[in-house]
């Protein structure tokens, strides 16, 4: 059947203009790599991301050996979320006011001090309660470099390429998180001193700062909104009048909220499974490992066409993988498990990132990312204080399975409370040009 298109009085034209009619383009799984600026952005990133996975593990397993107590590393996660739960919406603010590439090279200076500072504990085996003022710094830190990378990437790609930015961007972080924790590991088996670690990490920062300093400034665009109550909390209002993108990253922050069993896995490694330092970096790794799998395979196919539903049965199997996690006694079965549930988070993160920064006008991209950062915070580290505080009442098993139940039945409320999220169709119906600014 010939193809035919309409002519200037809104009559079909011959068939002979069907053989001018452009053809639907590939698509393109490598198109966001085709910008210099992403490319350099996200190789400083990575670096950075890798030797941070390496920090975290040492860290973790350096506080499990001192004190072999379940609430020493709960603490870990709370320290780091605080601040990031008390600095975001302020954080947001100044990304929407400020060049967005000086925010990120001024926190990443914090952040090697931050990363010495942590080395020079270590090695002189410093009290914990400076370790965890360091950790509340370094969560500052991240309250202010989130909202400002977010509202910053979408200035480095082509808008109809975004969602390929998104799919690549989490899966290189991903790859850290698997490089990460297995260097980490193997680090920690072979180093000297764990101190080594840190001062690893403060020259990968520095190598991101490099790359950053290449990049052209990245002032907010469109709207600049006097200073004040109602422009710090617009990010809220324009959240909690979104649905979709509210339901959205309230699935995810209850789901990883019940369902993060990774401030266990020092335990699990060491009296469940019975290993040791590498075995522990390759549980920290699995998640990170299948979530490389994911954002491949993402990468290579055209945007999701029921976004909605695919997210929704995603969390569900990661619910499900982790009661699996909870159970098993089986080394491989547990490192089965983890790569699930990487794979099916890493559908969560590229179906709510595209929505929340292709959905937002530029100049509130900061703000509404820094809601969303609170919300991953929330997840995240509060989760790990969770997952130690149920372990530390009953036991490590316990307080995996329950938070594996506990995901499911978030799902089913979230699925229930907002059926717009089940009728989500193709992400990339979901770009929406900007507003135009006033004036």
């Amino acid at each position: 059947m010939s193809v035919t298109s309409p002519g200037k009085d809104g009559t079909p034209d011959g068939p002979s203009s069907a053989n001018s009619a452009p053809s639907p383009r590939p698509h393109d799984p490598y198109a966001a790599w085709r910008s210099r600026d992403f490319r350099y952005y996200l190789g400083g990133q990575f670096c950075s991301q890798v030797a941070g996975a390496m920090q975290t593990v040492a860290i973790s397993w350096e506080i499990w050996k001192r004190t072999e107590d379940p609430m020493a590393l709960a603490w870990v996660g709370l320290v780091q979320a605080a601040p990031v739960m008390a600095f975001s919406l302020p954080a947001g603010h100044v990304a929407d006011r400020v060049d967005r590439r000086r925010i990120i090279m001024t926190v990443l200076l914090v952040q090697a001090l931050v990363a010495l500072a942590l080395a020079a504990l270590s090695w002189w085996n410093g009290p914990l309660a400076l370790i965890y003022a360091c950790l509340f710094v370094a969560g500052v830190d991240r309250a202010f470099l989130a909202p400002a990378g977010a509202a910053m990437l979408p200035r480095l790609v082509p808008r109809e390429v975004f969602p390929n930015a998104v799919t690549w961007r989490s899966s290189l972080f991903q790859f850290s998180a698997v490089a990460g924790p297995a260097l980490g590991g193997v680090a920690l088996a072979v180093l000297p001193h764990p101190a080594l670690i840190y001062v690893a990490n403060a020259c990968a920062i520095s190598v991101f700062f490099g790359f950053l300093a290449n990049l052209a400034p990245q002032p907010p665009a469109g709207v600049q909104e006097a200073p004040g109550w109602d422009s710090l909390v617009a990010g809220l209002r324009f959240v909690w009048s979104t649905k979709i993108i509210l339901a959205a990253i309230t699935l995810d922050l209850f789901a990883v909220l019940f369902g993060g069993a990774t401030a266990l896995l020092p335990i699990y490694a060491k009296e469940i499974l019975h290993q040791g330092a590498i075995g522990f970096g390759q549980l920290r790794a699995a998640p990170g490992f299948g979530a490389i799998l994911m954002g491949l395979y993402l990468a290579h196919q055209p945007p999701l066409r029921r976004a909605g539903r695919t997210l929704l049965l995603a969390v569900t199997g990661f619910g499900a993988a982790t009661i699996v996690f909870g159970v098993s006694t089986s080394f491989w079965l547990s490192l089965a498990m983890l790569c699930i549930c990487g794979a099916l988070d890493q559908v969560s993160v590229v179906v709510r990132h595209t929505l929340v920064q292709t959905r937002t006008p530029d100049h509130m991209r900061g703000r509404v990312s820094a809601v969303n950062m609170v919300f991953i915070s929330a997840s995240n580290e509060l989760g790990e204080f969770e997952s130690g505080v149920v372990a530390r009442l009953f036991t490590p098993v316990v307080s995996a399975v329950s938070g594996g139940v506990g995901t499911l039945l978030v799902v089913l409320a979230v699925a229930g409370r907002w059926p717009e999220l089940r009728r989500l169709g193709p992400l990339v119906e979901q770009q929406r040009p900007a507003p135009p600014a006033d004036g």
